[in-house]
């Protein structure tokens, strides 16, 4: 488990693809105040113009607050490695069905974060000899943001993934102020929140409640 203060997956918001591109800036930089530690622009609507829109979007506000607080916050990319090279994004994050993180590797380089998401006690054992950096252990909980999971881990799932996967584990699904201490004890090294961050009324208090919370749980 990640125990430095630069754990950069810590709190990792995933965007709300339902959201527009108002709404998105004001919920990114509420965000970024409230201390989120890593960002992933999330598209599933194959429209690949507002999709390079978005990014350079959050991008600009996450170089802003670089420039005024030294904090660097990667952005990552979801699913698609050709927008994350168009942004020059810091990473991506691939699903099982999106391009092999082998060929991604060899696209992006050595120095860009490739996240996996992983949904099964398979995937989870063939992981290990893979080029990634992290990988997204979906879902913890159920949720109503993704409704075609293979799995719910739970708790016990979370903690038998932790114990053999040599990678960080990103824990995402049904997460909120509710379980995430319980979620961190049992061996996450971060968590991915959507809704309770986009959705939330301040955004940046949220945010800042999540972080407390998960940091006094470490």
């Amino acid at each position: 488990m990640i125990t430095s203060n630069h754990n950069p997956y810590l709190l990792y918001l995933v965007t709300d693809d339902q959201q527009n591109l108002t709404t998105l800036e004001h919920v990114v930089r509420e965000a970024v105040a409230g201390g989120v530690t890593m960002v992933q622009i999330r598209e599933k609507h194959g429209d690949v113009r507002a999709f390079i829109q978005r990014a350079q979007t959050v991008k600009a506000i996450l170089q802003q607050a670089y420039t005024a607080t030294g904090r660097h916050i990667p952005l990552i990319i979801n699913d698609r490695v050709d927008v994350a090279l168009a942004v020059d994004a810091d990473g991506v994050h691939l699903g099982q069905t999106d391009m092999p993180v082998t060929m991604a590797r060899q696209l992006l380089g050595k120095d860009k974060l490739i996240g996996l998401s992983i949904e099964t006690e398979q995937q989870l054992l063939d992981c290990a000899s893979q080029p990634i950096d992290y990988i997204g252990l979906s879902a913890i909980f159920s949720t109503t943001t993704k409704t075609n999971l293979i799995t719910h881990w739970g708790l016990e799932g979370l903690q038998r993934a932790a114990a053999i996967c040599p990678f960080p584990i990103v824990a995402i699904g049904g997460i909120n102020h509710t379980n995430l201490t319980e979620v961190m004890t049992a061996g996450a090294d971060g968590i991915a929140i959507v809704s309770a961050i986009s959705h939330a009324d301040n955004p940046c208090q949220a945010t800042a409640e999540i972080l407390a919370a998960i940091s006094s749980s470490k």
